[in-house]
């Protein structure tokens, strides 16, 4: 089981992290000074990708003693399942998330005291917090003109720091919402993106019964709030959520929607390479092994395939070749990183993958290990595709999809018809930092490689 340490936070701020995290609070460097007796313990955030995490099994029950860096609960982030490890010493005094709950990140999912003297002060606080507990009764201010729906309910505000979750602030602003004046309904007095959408007056999205027109339209929003297509309810049908993996890539795709792309084929004789792994099989080495190696030495000769445009106005030029490989899960997909792979031999990059890939099946795999690809490869050939497009992944330039080698009817410069195997590679790019030339430039070099792979042995 992969592991982190997160540690518990200030219950009326935001998670305090460890400096060695790869995500850290602009604010962590003024919580040592707060001197509070209970603490909670916060969903961190496991990858740049993650909005909310699932909770596998608590390791310890309410009442545990615990100890600084001991592991605490196992979080299902939209990668892998992760042990999330306490901060600080104390006992474990409430779980506010349950087992097979999930929270958004930041959320408070358990409460830590420090003495037996705080375990009651800090149940008490959860179970206000619960579902069951009903909300405070709150008397709001005379409506300026009817509507159909109440806003949220609305307090003078109130001596203390606020709590609200970074897109509810955002919200707010955007909407010109005063955030200081909510009270909150999530966790522990939490603003919400629902309470700061109600006080602006946003309707929710009309269910399939309820006629559009009978919903009420703000006049503070420039223009109507996209909602979901509404389709025919199929007999039989059923509904089943997203996994948390299953969400992450629907919102990485979508995501992807964004950049403008462009795709180039290629065809590739193979006979050489087929050739090769047939000697190299016996020692491990896979066919997805030998496509990495040779992707990851073109692109030592054209960097600007291996580059990546973060902010929309600029290149960034990585130093490391990366090789992301997909890997199809149960309930999703995932890319485990061949890092430096043009700097491994054959046999060194044949046994990582294989390390990755039995990490990756079991949910184990470091942040590190799926999150810094810097070109993506993913092959379908295996499955007899002959070809097919790939969508990019945020945050990289390019991505090759791979069809199967195939037995191919081809004339040589004289004129002659000879029969080879053949496969078709597909590669789209982000066209703001790869142009056309760039591509087909690296795909004759890749082309090269593959039809001559001796070095690929070197």
């Amino acid at each position: 089981m992969a592991s982190l340490s997160f540690s518990s936070s200030v219950s009326s701020s935001t998670p305090f992290l460890r400096p060695s995290a790869f995500l850290l609070s602009s604010r962590s460097a003024r919580l040592p000074l707060v001197r509070a007796k209970i603490r909670e313990i916060f969903m961190p955030a496991l990858s740049s990708t993650m909005t909310e995490g699932k909770i596998v099994s608590w390791v310890k029950s309410e009442g545990d003693v615990l100890s600084k860096g001991e592991p605490v609960v196992v979080v299902e982030s939209d990668k892998a399942d992760m042990d999330v490890e306490t901060f600080y010493d104390g006992i474990l005094a409430a779980i506010v998330v349950n087992e097979g709950e999930t929270a958004p990140v930041g959320a408070a999912i358990g409460l830590l005291a420090e003495t037996e003297a705080e375990i009651a002060e800090a149940r008490a606080k959860a179970a206000a917090q619960s579902p069951a507990a009903p909300p405070p009764v709150v008397e709001e201010p005379a409506p300026v003109a009817p509507k159909a729906e109440a806003p949220a309910p609305v307090a003078a505000a109130t001596p203390g720091k606020l709590v609200a979750t970074p897109f509810a602030k955002k919200l707010a602003k955007q909407h010109k919402v005063d955030i200081s004046k909510l009270v909150g309904t999530g966790p522990f007095g939490r603003v919400t993106p629902e309470d700061v959408e109600k006080a602006a007056g946003i309707a929710p999205a009309p269910k399939a019964n309820v006629s559009p027109a009978a919903a009420p339209v703000s006049p503070a929003a420039a223009s109507p709030p996209k909602t979901a297509a509404s389709y025919p309810e199929i007999p039989g049908a059923k509904v089943v959520p997203f996994t948390t993996m299953q969400a992450a890539v629907s919102r990485n795709m979508i995501e992807s929607l964004a950049v403008p792309t462009f795709r180039v084929g290629y065809p590739i004789a193979t006979d050489a390479l087929d050739a090769l792994y047939k000697k190299v099989k016996a020692k491990g080495v896979t066919m997805t092994a030998l496509l990495a190696k040779a992707a990851a030495m073109a692109l030592v000769q054209h960097p600007e395939v291996n580059a990546t445009c973060k902010d929309g106005k600029s290149f960034t030029y990585n130093s490391s070749v990366n090789i992301a490989v997909a890997v199809a899960m149960d309930d999703g997909l995932i890319t485990p990183v061949l890092q430096d792979a043009d700097k491994l031999d054959l046999y060194l990059l044949s046994k990582k993958w294989k390390e990755l890939v039995e990490k990756a099946r079991a949910k184990q795999l470091q942040p590190q290990e799926y999150n810094s690809g810097t070109f993506t490869l993913s092959n379908l050939g295996m499955f007899g595709v002959d070809r097919f497009d790939a969508i990019l992944p945020p945050g990289q330039g390019a991505i090759m999809a791979v069809g199967a080698s195939k037995p191919t009817v081809v004339a040589d410069k004289e004129g002659f018809f000879t029969v080879k195997n053949q496969m078709l590679v597909n590669v789209t790019a982000d066209h703001r930092i790869i142009y056309g030339a760039d591509l087909a430039a690296f795909l004759q070099t890749f082309a090269k490689i593959v039809q001559n792979p001796e070095s690929l042995t070197m």
